[in-house]
């Protein structure tokens, strides 16, 4: 991948830009057993060999999906955030529905092991951004943060929850602690 400017999209060519466009709708569609490179090849109506040359394995493949993840993330948090009054509040349910939206997706941002050294510089540091703003900068409130939203909204997705739980109620018992943990 080309040089690109901190936390944005990796520089792509035209071909990997069609890759990840491919990718990432299979697995919006299909879940991670569609994201193959044999499956992304027939989509895109070539043979999976030729998708070497541009991609070398299936771990730069979702890279180039999981970095394009991390940018949407930051551009979701960084929008409802801009102006909130609560922008812890914000930050919760930007967060929520983003990974409601895309489970998929947020699985494979968050569910394995992030292979940082083959991610766009400034990627995941600007996703993160706003939770750190939101927190005073404070790394370690931040993380603590990130784990409550992250359990929350993990366990949604993966039906976790009783089918009568208040989940909204859920939230905002755990936003209450943050918030006042913040003030002491």
């Amino acid at each position: 991948m080309a040089e690109t400017p901190a936390g944005t999209s990796p520089a792509l060519t035209e071909r990997q830009r069609q890759i990840a466009a491919a990718a990432r709708a299979l697995l919006d569609a299909e879940g991670p057993e569609g994201l193959t490179m044999r499956r992304v090849a027939d989509a895109l109506g070539i043979k999976a060999p030729s998708l070497y040359k541009h991609v070398p394995d299936k771990t730069a493949l979702e890279l180039l999906v999981v970095a394009e993840g991390f940018v949407e993330v930051a551009e979701a948090l960084e929008a409802a955030t801009v102006s909130a009054p609560d922008p812890l509040a914000a930050l919760a349910k930007a967060y929520r529905d983003y990974a409601i939206a895309h489970p998929h997706l947020y699985r494979l941002m968050n569910y394995q092991p992030l292979r940082r050294d083959l991610l766009p510089d400034g990627v995941e540091e600007r996703a993160a951004m706003p939770l750190l703003k939101a927190v005073g900068h404070d790394g370690d409130r931040a993380r603590a943060l990130w784990a409550f939203a992250h359990g929350m909204v993990s366990l949604e997705i993966d039906g976790r929850f009783p089918p009568d739980a208040d989940l909204p109620a859920a939230w905002a018992a755990g936003l209450r602690t943050f918030v006042q943990e913040l003030r002491s």
